[in-house]
């Protein structure tokens, strides 16, 4: 690892051991300032995203909500750094994306957060436990422990009679479920779900906000995307964005402003107003998780 990357890990670190009170009293995890993103195809140029700021605790529960194109999945493709601004600053745990080399950014990807999508994105040729382990395969983990591990986070989200079952001998709700013990698995500090109850019916939802709430309660940053209010209602704060821009933040101390980069307050998120183109879980994610740890491990 590079001498710039050694730099990340200490601080990412050292930013991931857990603090005492409340999550608006923790330092940033995730630190928006200025972001823009905008995408051109030829002559053409869409502003997903307009000067958005936002400041994210440790230990937060928080809903990004908006309806369809409104920017919300371009912002969490940067927040999990899948995508990279056009312009403006994202620091995680204190560290500047921007300046990160690629290795530490996929090693980031790999271990310390967890995603959870619309999709489920399962192999419809692999059983459950071969899907939850994938994350474990490409970061080089021993066989026998990825068995392990993959099973151990099937049992925290109850399917534990499903592990040796493929995706469509599965119901919606238990894909999303697999999908979320994959999540797990590397036991990450940060879980971002990507409407993650898009797909499923009202009990299966309420399966996965159950599993949400108890990784939350373990510990874990949560940052939930969703269109849907009553799913973003089970957050402990809820910002809504719309046109590439934050309208509004129900979190403490913030506010939503009324032009580009301005802050309304210690830790506010604002932007700029522009257009941008079937079971119960029983014990689950347990509370007894790992302390969070933003630390780069070879």
């Amino acid at each position: 690892m590079t001498e710039t990357g050694s730099s990340s890990t200490e601080s990412l670190s050292a930013a991931g051991s857990l603090s005492a009170g409340s999550p608006a009293s923790r330092p940033p995890v995730i630190e928006l300032d200025g972001v823009r993103k905008t995408y051109r195809t030829g002559a053409f140029e869409v502003e997903a995203l307009r000067g958005v700021n936002l400041r994210i605790s440790e230990g937060e529960y928080i809903a990004i909500m908006g309806p369809s194109g409104s920017g919300k999945s371009t912002l969490m493709h940067i927040l999990g750094c899948l995508d990279v601004p056009t312009t403006g600053s994202y620091r995680l745990a204190g560290e500047d994306v921007n300046q990160m080399p690629e290795e530490d950014l996929a090693e980031i990807r790999n271990r310390r957060i967890g995603f959870v999508f619309q999709q489920f994105n399962l192999l419809p040729t692999l059983s459950a436990w071969r899907n939850v382990e994938l994350p474990l395969c490409y970061a080089g983990t021993g066989r026998a422990q990825r068995r392990a591990r993959a099973i151990e986070a099937l049992e925290k989200v109850g399917l534990q009679d499903r592990i040796a079952h493929r995706p469509n001998e599965l119901s919606g709700g238990q894909q999303q479920r697999v999908a979320v013990a994959r999540a797990l698995v590397t036991d990450p500090a940060l879980i971002l779900a990507d409407e993650p109850t898009g797909n499923l019916d009202s009990a299966s939802t309420q399966d996965v906000l159950s599993l949400l709430n108890e990784l939350h309660a373990s510990g874990r940053t949560i940052v939930l995307i969703t269109h849907e209010p009553e799913v973003a209602a089970t957050a402990g704060r809820v910002v809504r964005i719309r046109d590439g821009d934050i309208q509004d933040d129900t979190g403490p101390g913030h506010q939503a402003g009324s032009a580009a980069g301005t802050t309304a307050g210690p830790g506010s998120a604002s932007g700029t107003a522009a257009r941008s183109g079937n079971t119960g879980t029983g014990n689950a994610v347990r509370g007894d998780s790992a302390p969070l740890t933003w630390e780069v491990r070879q």
